[in-house]
């Protein structure tokens, strides 16, 4: 149509109302990560493979109705590994100990938990439905814990059945009243609170306030450490997160998570060479796992998303060998599990950081990989960053329809298509900006405040990066008012990072004002003391920091 051959048009986007009321919806019911059947589910020779006791994983007892001290030794291991998201691991600990005791109603219970994470759906389900049946001799609080659990996947199973969710809300709101002291209760009613009802990941302050809880009754419990460590990032303090992700790394050293977890706070309170070696480290504990283990490394989620943070860390530092190499291998790993599917997302990085590195045929070809996954929202987002590819390549008719490939792929999804609006008005103000449209400065700034506002730690630094690329452009477009608030928003982002002192120096120049550039073009060198040789702006900030001096 003539319209996609000019401008790219949001046409059914959700409004702010009704996308503030389908988060409202998804907050009130619970949304437990085995929601669906899964495409993929854990493959069960893997799932059931036998395990050895191990040190070094946090440690983890809650006494469970057996005589076996083996099952009971292979309970607590799971339960350790279902705290550090090592679900895998777990589901193998709670097989072992079924061996040891297949009466074990609390085994089946983990055993549920970690095949829903694995997205075995259907696993899940047999493992609670078994739990029940074996729970008469177990305490009333594995007898409630049981309940509980079958209660959250009947609500997940009927999500309009406001009986089911009714049923599942009273009986977690019982936690507070008839198990105060319990801690793993505790924790569970904090996940609960949660936007995904699952496990801690998404925690804010409504969490925050079963952890401290927990904290309290087990002040030395690497779970507890780990769930207020992610509470407190997601509002957005780093700087209260840090001491508890720190003692989540001290209590569980031979789990990647707990290192990757670390570094994940490290990144935001400016120490990122430390948060790329506990990245370094989280990965090569991933790969020794993997050759012992004889496993392979994509079945862990977390192995990629590791993968994506030690890259994008690199690329801050201006290691761009290392960070292409990276983001170029985490891209063609498959997703594993449902939350490996759900942060299929994150592939966004390899194409950002190809046109970053104004390498837009490369970025259009990443992007047309992502317009054949089988997440629509990754086919979606495949979609814009085509558009955004064409830009760079001066095709303004095929970006245009790319975009509007975004919009269909978008309207059919439904409320979740609304995830992808800041993506969409980025895409769209850089296509009228650089069609010498001035009004999409509006889009831009629209979308990319949006990002900006977006406090998750997974979104700080691609955050970095969209609000360095819609600098450039609204630089290169000669719109220096706007590339002044995008700068602003970058250093309340990232203050302390090289790119921002750079685009700082960049505009001062701009403006003519000398003094000011070299200033922030020497603070830029100071940053990217750890960058490649021949990274071209940590070379020209060397260059320029020094001139007429």
């Amino acid at each position: 149509m003539a319209a996609a051959a000019t401008a790219l048009v949001w046409v059914t986007q959700p409004s702010t109302t009704r996308a503030a009321a389908a988060t409202r919806v998804a907050a009130a019911r619970p949304q437990s990560p085995v929601a669906a059947p899964s495409a993929s589910p854990a493959p069960a020779d893997l799932a059931r493979r036998s395990i050895p006791l191990r040190s070094g994983i946090g440690t983890a007892h809650d006494p469970v109705t057996t005589r076996n001290t083996r099952a009971q030794q292979y309970c607590d291991q799971g339960l350790a590994y279902l705290h550090s998201y090592n679900w895998m691991d777990a589901a193998r600990s709670f097989h072992e100990a079924l061996r040891a005791d297949a009466s074990l109603a609390l085994a089946q219970l983990g055993l549920s938990y970690a095949l829903g994470e694995l997205g075995d759906g259907d696993g899940a389900r047999t493992a609670s439905r078994r739990a029940r049946e074996l729970a008469g001799p177990a305490s009333p609080a594995e007898r409630f814990r049981i309940e509980l659990r079958a209660r959250q996947l009947a609500a997940v199973d009927a999500p309009g059945d406001a009986a089911a969710a009714r049923a599942y809300r009273g009986q977690l709101s019982r936690i507070s009243t008839e198990f105060p002291t319990n801690v793993e209760l505790l924790l569970i009613a904090g996940h609960a609170q949660d936007p995904a009802d699952s496990h801690g990941m998404s925690g804010g302050q409504a969490s925050l306030a079963f952890y401290e809880r927990a904290r309290v009754l087990a002040p030395d419990y690497f779970a507890v450490d780990h769930y207020i460590a992610h509470a407190y990032e997601n509002l957005g303090r780093p700087r209260d997160a840090l001491p508890f992700a720190h003692r989540f790394a001290k209590g569980a050293p031979a789990i990647p998570h707990a290192h990757h977890m670390y570094g994940h706070v490290l990144r935001q309170v400016d120490r990122m060479r430390e948060a790329i070696a506990e990245f370094e480290l989280a990965d090569r504990l991933h790969r020794e796992r993997a050759v012992s283990e004889r496993l392979p490394l994509a079945v862990d989620w977390h192995y990629r998303h590791n993968l994506d943070l030690l890259a994008t860390a690199y690329q801050y530092s201006g290691q761009m060998k290392k960070a292409a190499a990276l983001l170029e291998q985490s891209f063609d790993l498959p997703a594993s599990g449902l939350l490996g599917q759900a942060l299929d997302v994150n592939k966004r990085a390899w194409p950002l950081f190809l046109l970053a590195r104004q390498r837009p045929a490369d970025a259009l070809a990443a992007a047309r990989q992502m317009q054949t996954a089988t997440a629509p929202l990754t086919q979606a987002l495949g979609h814009l960053l085509a558009s955004r590819a064409l830009q760079a390549s001066g095709q303004f008719e095929a970006a245009a329809e790319a975009g509007n490939g975004a919009l269909r792929t978008m309207k059919a999804i439904g409320p979740l298509g609304g995830r992808l609006r800041p993506d969409f008005e980025i895409a769209q103000g850089e296509f009228q900006l650089r069609r010498g449209d001035a009004s999409g400065g509006a889009l831009l700034k629209a979308g990319i405040s949006k990002l900006a506002a977006d406090r998750s730690p997974d979104a700080w630094t691609i955050t970095v990066f969209q609000l360095e690329a819609a600098t450039r452009t609204a630089r290169e477009t000669k719109r220096l008012d706007l590339a002044a608030e995008f700068v602003a928003l970058l250093q309340q982002q990232a203050p302390q990072y090289a790119g921002t002192h750079y685009e700082l120096a960049r505009l001062a120049e701009l403006r003519g004002d000398g003094a000011t550039a070299r200033r922030e073009y020497a603070a830029a060198a100071a940053g990217w003391l750890d960058a490649d040789a021949d990274f071209p702006e940590a070379v020209e900030s060397r260059r320029r920091a020094s001139a007429a001096r």
